[in-house]
Order: structure tokens, then C-alpha cells, then sequence
């Protein structure tokens, strides 16, 4: 089996070290990833300067561009033969609810099924990540039973990717999985308002804080509750109830 790994975070984020790791006993792994932060670059494609890969390794590569980017110039021009699945994180931070939207973690698996290619994205819902020590590392096993029960699926979702969100305790205390709906969450004051040292406005996009809706089935109520959320995600936003009782609001011009 041949395994794609990326993530938005780097190439030098811990979750990708950890998810390479967890990845390696289920086959040939191949690493692709940006050079630097990317993280909430959703499912953006540089289109304004050429991108220029720099291998690291045999099957590792680093690119001056977005999740996506990497995704597409692995499956197109750098790897021999396509992948089986593309694998991307592990996020340092969940991707639950509204947060799929803007995640350059959920988009690089987004890629991967764009291309044909199954895939999953994994995000830790916590955000201790210092160097000396990771709350990843302990779960770098659990993820590899983790992966190997999804990759060994006998029918793996067609036109589906899997939204992967790890709570934020030790592997020990994890209750199980539950296979979940995106939750809702809603962003009060991200804007800060700042000025330059030249006493000209500016604004800085981030922070403030998250009010999470956890209902019951929901990502972030599973997660909430000591479980690991599986969200299968796919790349139709057709709202098909609203085409299926159009009688009702719908009038043709």
C-alpha cells in the first residue's frame, strides 16, 4: 500500500512526524508538505508564481506553497504511481464544525479526493505541542490501529473523505470512536484592532473566542466526551432538502 502524508501546519510540525510514524507500518509512505505554516489556507492553489519542490529524502518533499498544492504536485509529478490514500495532519488543533470550511488540513484531503485518491483527515483537539514533549507521541500507536482499521475498510465511502478528530486526553483515557455530523461553532471578536508603528489601522485576524454548540451526534459532542469523532465529508454542498421541497419557497421568474 502507498500512503500520501501532508498536513498545513509544515513539514517540521510535530503531527506530521507523528502521523508519518503511525502511517509506516501499513506501507510505502511518501511525505509532502509545505515549507512553513499554512494553516487556514482551505482549499487554496497558488497560480502566481511557479512552485519549487525540494526533496528532503527519497519519498519526502517540502514546497514553497498551500496543502493543496502539495497534494496536487505529489500525485501529479512527484510520486512514481498514485497513491492508495492520502493522509493529512495531524493538525495541531481540532478541525470540528464550521472549522472544515477554512482548514488547510480538511482541504488537503479534499485534494486527495478531487484526484480520485481516498482520504482521511486527522486533527488533535488540543493544543500542547511544545518540543520536548507532545501529547501526540502516546497516540502514535493508537492512530496506526486507527488507520489500519479505515484503510482496511471492505467498502471505503465513495466520493468521501473522513473528518478524524483526536480528544485532547491521554490514549489511555480515549472511550472509543463515534462516527459523527459536523457540530457548529461560532467566533465572537477574531478581529483585533491595532495600529502600525506610523499610527495607521490595522486589523489582525484571530483569537477572540469559540462558542461550540455540542449536540448530541455531533464532532464536537463526541469529542467533548472522551471520543474519537470519524465525520465522513464530501465535496457536493448541494443543500438537497431545500431542492427537494422546492415547491415551497421556490417560485421560477
Amino acid at each position: 500500500m502507498r500512503l500520501l502524508c501532508s498536513n498545513d501546519d509544515g513539514i517540521l510540525a510535530k503531527g506530521l512526524s507523528c502521523l508519518e510514524r503511525a502511517a509506516l507500518p501499513l506501507g510505502e509512505v511518501w511525505v509532502v508538505a509545505p515549507d512553513r505554516e499554512q494553516s487556514a489556507t482551505s482549499h487554496s492553489l497558488t497560480l502566481h508564481h511557479p512552485l519549487r519542490p525540494v526533496q528532503l529524502d527519497e519519498r519526502r518533499w517540502q514546497v514553497d506553497g498551500t496543502p493543496t498544492d502539495c497534494v496536487m504536485l505529489a500525485i501529479e509529478a512527484l510520486m512514481p504511481a498514485k497513491p492508495d490514500f492520502v493522509l493529512s495532519g495531524i493538525n495541531h488543533g481540532p478541525n470540528m464544525g464550521e472549522d472544515v470550511l477554512y482548514s488547510g488540513t480538511v482541504a488537503a484531503a479534499m485534494e486527495g479526493l478531487a484526484l480520485g485518491i481516498p482520504s482521511i483527515a486527522m486533527s488533535y483537539a488540543g493544543r500542547n505541542m511544545r518540543a520536548d514533549h507532545s501529547p501526540l507521541e502516546e497516540l502514535v500507536e493508537p492512530m496506526t490501529r486507527l488507520l489500519h482499521h479505515l484503510v482496511s475498510l471492505p467498502a471505503f465511502p465513495a466520493s468521501t473523505l473522513l473528518n478524524v478528530n483526536i480528544p485532547p486526553v491521554p490514549a489511555a483515557d480515549i472511550k472509543g470512536v463515534r462516527l459523527t455530523k459536523l457540530g457548529r461553532r461560532v467566533f465572537s471578536d477574531s478581529i483585533a484592532r491595532m495600529k502600525d508603528p506610523w499610527g495607521r489601522p490595522i486589523y489582525w485576524i484571530g483569537g477572540g473566542s469559540v462558542t461550540w454548540a455540542p449536540d448530541a451526534g455531533t464532532d464536537i459532542n463526541a469529542v467533548r466526551e472522551g471520543f474519537i469523532s470519524v465525520t465522513p465529508l464530501h465535496l457536493d454542498v448541494t443543500h438537497q432538502a431545500r431542492l427537494d421541497d422546492a415547491e415551497s419557497w421556490w417560485q421560477a421568474p
